[in-house]
């Protein structure tokens, strides 16, 4: 990409490197057998006690599963049933909190702490190729098994990461957790369909970390799922399902819709912005991304998409300066920091560029590692 690279950022990076230690990896048996414990089968039933929906979930903390909130809407009873061998099953008590657009809900189980084993979150997105391991629950077949690869990480504004991965997945797989290699969670299993088939998407593990334990409620004071009347909602949550399967020139006509109905509604001006970014219309997503700042002018992760429209437009002053203004924000924004450390070499400035590369190696490893690589000189 880029034909130079600052000395001193080559150095860093090699004594990086140098540092790291390789672990052996455990064989797929080996980690499957010590997971299972982590990952529970989830049913639902009405208030005639007859089934509903079964789906997967794991342990974040004892007496706590995460699992996909369409999974347990509309029931009135829910339990869930161990994978550590024994098979036990536990009642639910109710929800702990949850998450609309992330489809993630927290339950509250009724067991002995020292009965639940929780899983561990990765705190790094995993990359293209990676090998994964989904434990769950497709078609009632307790405990099943698939791995493949991660084919595809994308960005859903708003939401967060999405991860495509090649393992099967089916509707009893709502839920599970997707383990990298080393054991950690990566993501969540969210079943999406298009065209009748299935999609093997799931929604990065930052998202689990947001859902804080609150006030526990039970399952019967949990919505259902509203039928959208209004044009404005119901067109943005049709371009969150196009912009969840990469689909940004389907996304983008229903965000407009979105905007246009409710123009004071910032997200979707986000959206429409950063679909024209996909499209290579950067000057048409300015504006969008300008309009958004309007009404939130303090957003850092609008100032760095906007420095993104920017960016792309080949007019980097302004990127920079936005970038700038998303690392004031927040100035444990890694993104904003390896954004200015490319703008500004891009620039031609490498002292600052410099500067923002070491701030960034404080703030995410593998995202100055990633930093170090595109600035590598070409072959």
């Amino acid at each position: 990409m880029y034909k130079r690279i600052f000395p001193q950022l080559l150095l860093i990076a090699v004594s990086l490197f140098s540092v790291k230690q390789t672990f052996s990896q455990e064989t797929l048996p080996d980690l499957v057998r010590r997971l299972k414990p982590e990952v529970v089968a989830i049913a639902t039933y009405d208030s005639q006690g007859e089934a509903l929906m079964t789906g997967s979930g794991f342990f974040v903390r004892p007496g706590q599963v995460v699992t996909n909130l369409h999974v347990i809407r509309g029931a009135q009873r829910c339990e869930i049933k161990t994978l550590d061998g024994k098979g036990k099953v536990f009642p639910v008590a109710g929800t702990l909190a949850v998450d609309e657009e992330g489809d993630l809900a927290l339950l509250s189980v009724e067991m002995p702490p020292d009965r639940s084993r929780a899983s561990e979150l990765a705190h790094v997105l995993p990359d293209e190729g990676e090998q994964i391991v989904v434990i769950g629950n497709p078609l009632k077949l307790e405990g099943s098994v698939t791995d493949g690869i991660v084919s595809a990480v994308r960005e859903v504004p708003n939401v967060g990461k999405i991860i495509q991965i090649t393992a099967p997945i089916s509707h009893g797989n709502s839920g599970s957790p997707v383990f990298n290699m080393k054991g950690q969670v990566v993501g969540v299993v969210t079943v999406k369909v298009t065209n009748g088939q299935n999609i093997n998407l799931a929604i990065g593990a930052a998202r689990v970390e947001q859902l804080r334990p609150g006030q526990l409620r039970s399952l019967a004071a949990l919505p259902a799922k509203e039928r959208l009347s209004d044009v404005a909602e119901s067109s943005y949550r049709t371009g969150l399902d196009s912009l969840w399967l990469g689909n940004y020139d389907n996304a983008i006509g229903y965000f407009e819709t979105a905007a246009n109905r409710n123009p004071r509604r910032a997200d979707a001006w986000v959206q429409v912005g950063y679909c024209k970014v996909k499209q290579g219309k950067n000057e048409e997503a300015i504006r969008a991304y300008q309009l958004a700042l309007e009404l939130k002018p303090n957003a850092e992760e609008i100032h760095n998409k906007l420095g993104d429209a920017y960016y792309y437009a080949g007019r980097m002053r302004e990127a920079i300066a936005s970038y700038t203004r998303a690392a004031s924000l927040n100035p444990g924004n890694a993104d904003a920091h390896y954004n200015l450390a490319v703008a500004y070499f891009e620039s031609g400035n490498e002292r600052l560029a410099l500067t923002e590369a070491k701030i960034l190696r404080q703030l995410d490893e593998k995202l100055y590692e990633k930093l170090v690589s595109e600035t590598r000189p070409e072959r």
